[in-house]
């Protein structure tokens, strides 16, 4: 009888090695870029669409609104004039 439940025990035990190593092929969770520095320049002309997105401060991420331009995104200083007025429409 000892016999089988170590057989049983052995292949429970190989079955999650499987699993567990078979969790890390899937890679690393892709990670969006973040704003480390902002403008402060008015840059509202070349913002393209309604949304943004509010960016925490988190090292290396700075305090940030991101907006999409046409050439990519904009990270903008959430407490200048031109970025509040663009938060409310």
């Amino acid at each position: 009888m000892s016999v089988k439940i170590l057989s049983v025990t052995l292949l429970l035990l190989s079955m999650c090695v499987c699993f567990s190593s078979s969790a890390g092929i899937r890679g690393p969770t892709k990670k969006r870029p973040c704003c480390v520095d902002v403008t402060n320049l008015d840059m509202s002309p070349e913002v393209v669409g309604e949304t943004y997105r509010e960016q925490a401060s988190s090292y290396p991420c700075v305090n940030a609104i991101i907006f999409n331009t046409e050439y990519g995104q904009l990270c903008a200083d959430p407490n200048v004039q031109w970025v509040q007025n663009r938060k409310l429409c």
